[in-house]
């Protein structure tokens, strides 16, 4: 019953600073902020999601509504510096045995959806009564998802170290080369003024990738790694160094031809095999996502409403088509080669959307005069459905998938021989022996299993990171590989010999998952869970969990309870 009166505050808010007038972009700029820390509390207070709200934000500050700020360089700069930041840190995540190890199937699905959406989306294009140029621009900007949208939402949900969250950045990656070889294709056309320029920039830009590469491995090998173990001296200089690295790069990719995301990702990606990331990356999270803002409210200011009357009916068959073909075709080759059906799911909806790349590409081949205004009214329509439907869709993945999964077993093999070739197993008397399961070994997580092991406890890990899976065990710990929220994981598992299992996993969401995939898998011991909030612990234990851990009252009391001793026995000594 508030909700309308809540929203209508908010629009009125909006009306009436689109009547101040505000002197210059620093003014701008404050009520700007004021605006997004509004509309966002009442997106917050609704459950959506603060994405969209700064994408609103951007709609009614633009000139398609109330036109109220004219510091578009200012803003469009401060985006383009919050881009190269993202993907820096992306880049940061992705080192080189990651690479080795989801390069073939990042490769394939990236190459597997490509082709998918350009073939059929340009036959669904041509039946919608469109021309073929006009079908052909419309259907290769169908295949670009949002690297931007997608990395933010699976890092808000600490999935960006999952499994499907490596193998979704693999194939966006590759996506975004197609984006840079498309781009440079279309850029080449219009220099040269005909159809041929492709053929003129294919040599050039292997030259220039050859380049780069030699110059990368130069970087690695012998550079990097003593300037930053200088540089490491200071964190304040490091953090620098970071931003600075990052946006250089990224200037540096769009100077050669490249992009600036591009140049920000090989900056992070130089610089993933140096001790010092995980500093950098948590250094910069605050910054990222302070300068993403920008980025949203920029991308729904430039969205443009002037002719999309016309367009709507085809809009709805290519939204459907991007939200439904798109992650089926992923699900389908994760599964041909031997991922489980939930990995598949996961990381197909990752493209679900097109990206802002996609506006930008069909407006060069307006640009060039291939097509017409209409194409651009047509692609804005289907980013502006699929980029806010897929945001929700992501965000409750896991329900989503509770719901489908009966349905999804024809993209799953009998046996998803690539995914159980990464769980380690389990020797047949260490299974018997195994009296409880830690869900997530994280920071918190992998100090409870090492100190239950020094306890004399068989406990075991399992984590869905393969790279934290591996070291731990290389650490001695037992853990491992797999799907804590996964049914058909949990049944591979000796549950009958368990008598707890203790989650340690940071998403209330994920817990629940977990849960209900122990009840379906018949486990009969008691569960606890390590909450991070009140809210977390009021709904494990509504949901009858045994015990709640909370780490940090917990950590608190532990360490009152130290220190009032320890001034007792002081107080006691003669």
């Amino acid at each position: 019953m508030n909700n309308p009166s809540v929203a209508d505050a908010a629009a009125g808010a909006a009306s009436g600073l689109s009547q101040i007038s505000l002197h210059g972009p620093f003014a701008e700029m404050a009520a700007l902020l004021l605006l997004c820390a509004a509309v966002g509390a009442v997106f917050v207070r609704l459950r959506q999601p603060v994405l969209i709200a700064y994408i609103v934000v951007g709609i009614l500050v633009g000139p398609a509504v109330f036109g109220m700020v004219q510091a578009h360089d200012q803003v469009d700069l401060l985006a383009q510096i919050g881009v190269a930041v993202l993907l820096f840190v992306v880049g940061l995540k992705l080192d080189i045995q990651h690479v080795r190890h989801i390069g073939p199937v990042a490769l394939a699905t990236g190459l597997g959806q490509l082709t998918f959406t350009i073939v059929f989306g340009f036959f669904l294009i041509m039946a919608l009564g469109k021309g073929w140029l006009e079908a052909l621009y419309v259907a290769v900007a169908l295949t670009f998802s949002s690297t931007i949208i997608i990395v933010k939402l699976l890092s808000d949900k600490r999935e960006l170290d999952s499994l499907h969250g490596r193998i979704a950045v693999g194939f966006l990656i590759v996506q975004d080369l197609a984006v840079v070889l498309a781009m440079m294709t279309v850029s080449a056309m219009r220099a040269t003024g005909d159809d041929g320029g492709w053929m003129q920039v294919l040599p050039a830009l292997l030259l220039r990738l050859l380049g780069i590469g030699l110059l990368m491995w130069v970087l690695m090998r012998w550079v990097l790694p003593r300037v930053v173990a200088a540089i490491a001296r200071s964190q304040e200089l490091l953090l620098l160094f970071a931003i600075a690295w990052g946006i250089g790069l990224a200037a540096l990719g769009e100077w050669v031809g490249f992009s600036k995301e591009a140049g920000a990702f090989l900056a992070g990606f130089s610089l993933a095999s140096t001790p010092y990331r995980e500093a950098m990356s948590a250094r910069l999270t605050g910054i990222r996502d302070f300068l993403l803002l920008f980025f949203f409210i920029d991308l729904g200011a430039k969205l443009d409403f002037s002719t999309l009357g016309a367009e709507l009916v085809p809009s709805l068959w290519l939204s459907l088509f991007v939200l439904i073909g798109n992650p089926l075709i992923v699900m389908a080759i994760m599964g041909y080669m031997g991922y489980r059906k939930r990995t598949g799911f996961m990381a197909g909806l990752t493209v679900a959307q097109i990206s802002e790349f996609s506006i930008v590409f069909v407006a060069m081949g307006i640009a060039l005069g291939h097509i017409g205004v209409g194409a651009l009214s047509l692609t804005t329509l289907v980013g502006l459905v699929t980029i806010t439907l897929s945001t929700y869709m992501i965000l409750y993945s896991q329900p989503l998938y509770e719901r489908l999964s009966p349905w999804l077993g024809w993209f799953e093999r009998k046996r998803p021989h690539r995914e159980l070739a990464e769980e380690t197993q389990l020797g047949e008397a260490e299974a018997r022996q195994m009296e409880v399961l830690v869900m997530g070994v994280g920071r918190y997580g992998s100090r409870l299993l090492g100190q239950l092991r020094q306890d004399g406890v068989h406990a075991v890990g399992v984590d869905f990171d393969p790279e934290a899976a591996q070291r731990l065990t290389e650490a001695g710990l037992p853990v491992l590989f797999g799907d804590s929220e996964d049914p058909d994981f949990l049944d591979t598992l000796p549950l009958a010999h368990v008598r707890w299992v203790v989650s340690a996993l940071p998403q209330w969401e994920a817990n629940r998952a977990l849960l209900h995939a122990l009840q379906a898998a018949g486990f009969a011991g008691q569960v606890a869970v390590v909450a991070r909030d009140s809210v977390q612990a009021q709904a494990a234990q509504a949901q009858g969990v045994a015990l709640v851990f909370n780490p940090f009252d917990d950590a608190a009391d532990h360490a009152a309870r130290h220190l009032a001793n320890t001034m007792k026995m002081s107080e006691a000594r003669p």
